[in-house]
């Protein structure tokens, strides 16, 4: 029987995908639910799973945009059981031949088919090489720049991919959001000794009685959520001629994956303590790092944190993510020379930036809101714990 698999539909509005990369070859035996392609939507990037066990004809090639319901792939599922190679004159199962290629033949997990012929071809050692592609992949312009840079004594090598439709769609956000509001940003410092004393005496304790560690961004997202509760503005959003506020807080938390930037949101995290938030910024950040986060967990968010300070960014004047009207920008931390009480002082310091729309938020409104946010970051056992750090931790 031959089965057709179609593209579903990977949620409202959205009417094309790009197939980003097949996770197997033409002729490859599939099991049922493995995946085999990940999809690129405008909005997050997902895998296809097959939907039942045989060999697959492939339709629809890489980078190909296609239409929701369209045909991309057809499994034969009359052949049953893995399919046989042999490698060295010995019998390997075989699930996809990129994975006979690169483990047994190459010694490397992550290369493609024809990168991964080449360096087979050119008899080159897989760990000459670095890989530029998704993840770290090795590309056939990855093995090209090895072999001319061993001809001519230097790289020359250059590549061309075409942008995924999340990357063009996040190009097109960004490009608006400079266009289509007035944003402006204001910065301010924090001084994070009491954070850091606070992690100091209970970051092991927590971990081993919630399995998360108690990190700066329960700390800031606590901070914000209150906040956002005196200056409403800041967590209110323009719908045509109408503001919207809301009288919650969905937090987007900015996360690095190999598909580019993602912002999960942390539901209603105004009623969320530390451990729940340190919870749950884990869990939906290792889903953005393994591509398995949903559109649903990504659509929404009220206002939204992102931490340059990860990367060594010093300051920097984030980008709103609409159509919400303001981003807070987390960065390095840096000790540096501060008076105190007269005194020079010498205190971990993190400068903060707020991106906002001024169109609805103020300039008293935004300066307001985030010597707030200083306010409660430098004395959080009174602003966020109630006075009583270790009740609050549940310790």
């Amino acid at each position: 029987m031959l089965l057709e698999m179609r593209v579903p539909s990977p949620g409202e509005s959205i009417s094309e995908v790009e197939i980003a990369e097949w996770l197997v070859e033409d002729g490859d035996y599939v099991e049922k639910d493995q995946a085999i392609a990940e999809i690129d939507s405008d909005k997050a990037t997902l895998e296809l799973p097959a939907e039942e066990s045989g060999t697959i004809k492939i339709i629809v090639v890489d980078g190909e945009t296609v239409a929701v319901g369209d045909i991309v792939c057809v499994i034969d599922t009359s052949v049953k059981g893995e399919m046989k190679v042999k490698v060295n004159n010995e019998e390997v199962a075989k699930t996809t031949k990129s994975a006979v290629k690169s483990k047994v033949v190459l010694g490397v997990t992550k290369a493609t088919p024809v990168a991964s012929a080449m360096i087979s071809e050119h008899d080159i050692s897989a760990t000459e090489l670095k890989g530029t592609g998704e993840a770290g992949k090795i590309t056939k312009s990855d093995v090209l720049g090895l072999i001319q840079a061993n001809s001519t004594g230097g790289s020359r090598g250059t590549s061309r991919k075409k942008m995924s439709s999340l990357r063009r769609k996040i190009a097109s956000r960004l490009v608006a959001v400079k266009n289509e509001t007035a944003m402006l940003t204001t910065f301010n410092e924090v001084d994070m000794t009491e954070i850091f004393a606070i992690r100091k005496q209970y970051k092991e304790q927590f971990k081993e009685q919630y399995g998360v560690s108690l990190g700066f961004m329960s700390f800031f997202t606590k901070a914000v959520t209150m906040a956002l509760q005196e200056f409403k503005d800041v967590n209110a959003m323009i719908d045509g001629n109408e503001v919207i506020h809301h009288n919650y807080t969905d937090i987007g938390i900015a996360v690095s994956a190999p598909k580019g930037l993602m912002v999960p949101v942390v539901r209603n995290a105004e009623l969320m303590n530390f451990q729940e938030i340190e919870s749950e910024i884990k869990r939906l950040a290792i889903k953005a790092r393994d591509g398995k986060i949903t559109i649903n967990e990504m659509l929404g968010g009220t206002f939204t944190i992102t931490n340059g300070g990860v990367f060594g960014s010093m300051l920097s004047t984030p980008i709103i993510n609409p159509p919400q009207s303001a981003i807070l920008g987390m960065h390095n931390i840096v000790e540096r020379p501060m008076a105190v009480n007269g005194e020079v002082k010498i205190r971990p310091i993190m400068y903060l930036a707020l991106s906002y729309d001024h169109r609805v938020i103020d300039g008293r409104e935004s300066v307001g809101f985030l010597v707030r946010v200083k306010e409660y970051l430098e004395n959080p056992t009174e602003h966020l714990m109630d006075g009583n750090v270790k009740n609050t931790l549940g310790l």
